[in-house]
């Protein structure tokens, strides 16, 4: 198989693993989902150190512990991606699978607003407009609720954060996430400790399917990621950042016709909205892309 189709296809499965996430979190119920979080933390943290073991990257996790910029950069992109993590389990498991969707729709338009807020990036006139354009939706979403559309804003900048944080760091995909969960084991240990302590924790008290079944999210976490670092290699940013879309898709889909979440008249004008504005988006960023592929091609031909 070339490495192209394949790095295409192993993109796909990441996306669409991740597009089927909430029919994977219910399942952890009637645990809340700070629990969840923290068995996706504990079991996360040793599949990743396992993995660390087997691609021999001990080298590369010691060096991230001995550049202290990296060590804090990667220290909050944990902090982020905690947040990140909680308010999806929280979100999926409260009828908010739309609204999670939502996030991940606005994440590539959020994560460009944070390039010029924070890197001082300049936006071209296109990017401006999608960018108007989905600030409208938020408008038009916020009076549908009756309030702004906290879920999918928290999942949206997190994760645009958590993007900033890796991109700052420049890390591997294996040993930053290795290190990520490293960090926040600790706390998550402790919580769960006192949850079993207190009678309160919902693992092992509900059969050995369902404690078996705490014991996947780690391998629910890491697999995805391998999926994508591995296309990331094979594939093009373009290609790349169209198969994006799949997983918010998906999403939104299942809140839709699976769960029958509430799709009121306003919410599907935000929502067009949002996909009007992406269209925009990612047409301008081929176009762009194209343009500056040709001039390069033609400036090394008149060299």
């Amino acid at each position: 198989m070339p490495d192209a189709r394949r790095g295409f296809l192993l993109g796909v499965a990441a996306y669409v693993m991740w597009g089927a996430f909430p029919l994977y979190w219910p399942l952890l119920e009637p645990a809340g989902a700070v629990e969840i979080l923290g068995h996706r933390v504990i079991w996360s943290c040793v599949v990743m150190a396992v993995l660390v073991v087997v691609l021999h990257r001990r080298a590369q996790v010691r060096s991230i512990w001995a550049d202290r910029r990296v060590h804090l950069v990667l220290t909050l992109a944990a902090v982020v991606i905690t947040v990140n993590w909680t308010t999806y389990i929280w979100g999926v498991n409260n009828g908010k699978v739309v609204e999670t969707s939502l996030g991940y729709f606005v994440n590539p338009l959020v994560t460009v607003l944070m390039g010029v807020v924070i890197l001082h990036e300049r936006l071209r006139p296109m990017q401006w407009v999608a960018l108007g354009i989905a600030s409208a939706a938020v408008v038009v979403l916020t009076l549908d609720y009756g309030h702004l559309p906290w879920v999918a804003l928290v999942l949206a900048f997190s994760f645009g954060s958590y993007g900033l944080c890796k991109k700052t760091a420049n890390v591997g995909a294996t040993e930053s996430l290795a290190y990520e969960t490293a960090v926040i084991a600790p706390f998550a240990a402790v919580y769960l400790v006192w949850l079993a302590s207190t009678g309160r924790g919902d693992f092992a008290t509900h059969g050995t399917w369902h404690a078996l079944l705490f014991l996947t999210t780690g391998i629910v976490t890491a697999v995805p990621l391998i999926c994508f670092g591995a296309a990331a290699t094979r594939v093009s940013m373009v290609t790349l950042g169209l198969l994006q879309y799949l997983a918010p898709v998906l999403q939104f889909g299942l809140g839709v016709f699976y769960f029958h979440e509430a799709m009121p008249a306003g919410r599907w004008v935000g929502f067009t909205l949002v996909w009007i504005a992406l269209i925009i988006f990612t047409t301008e960023a081929i176009t762009h892309r194209r343009r500056q592929l040709r001039l390069t091609v033609e400036a090394s031909t008149a060299a």
